[in-house]
C-alpha cells in the first residue's frame, strides 16, 4: 500500500518557481489585446481634432474628436512610430489628423490604426 507523504522542501520549492515563471511569461500575454477583436471586415476613416495624444508602450494611443464623437485610437508601438518618421512630440493635441483603421468589435468607440495622415504625412503603421 502506497504512503502519501508531503513533498520535501525541494519539491514544494521547484513547483513554487515553475509556477512563478508560468506567471511572469503568461500574464503580459493576457494584458495585451489581439488584433481579432477587430472587425478587419470594415474599414473606417476618421478626420478630426486630436483630444489627447500618449507615447507610450505597449501601443501609442490618441483621443479623436470626430464628427460630434469621441474616438479611442490604438496606434503602433512608439518604437514603430519613430521608425516610420513619428517620434514623440510630432502629434499634439488640437491638431488635425486622418486615421484609417478598424473599429472595436466589444468597444464602439474604439479603432485601431492601420495608417495615420498628420501634417501632411501619411504613415503605414502596420
Amino acid at each position: 500500500m502506497a504512503r502519501n507523504r508531503l513533498p520535501d522542501t525541494r519539491s514544494r520549492i521547484l513547483v513554487a518557481a515553475s509556477f512563478a515563471v508560468t506567471a511572469a511569461v503568461a500574464l503580459p500575454a493576457l494584458a495585451h489585446h489581439g488584433w481579432g477583436g477587430y472587425d478587419a471586415g470594415k474599414t473606417l476613416t476618421l478626420t478630426g481634432t486630436v483630444e489627447q495624444f500618449a507615447f507610450s508602450n505597449p501601443h501609442a494611443m490618441l483621443n479623436l474628436q470626430s464628427d460630434g464623437r469621441l474616438w479611442h485610437v490604438v496606434l503602433a508601438p512608439p518604437g514603430r512610430m519613430t521608425a516610420r518618421g513619428l517620434p514623440d512630440g510630432t502629434i499634439k493635441p488640437g491638431e488635425t489628423v486622418t486615421v484609417v483603421g478598424y473599429a472595436s468589435k466589444s468597444d464602439p468607440a474604439e479603432l485601431r490604426a492601420e495608417r495615420i495622415a498628420v501634417g501632411g504625412q501619411t504613415v503605414e503603421l502596420r
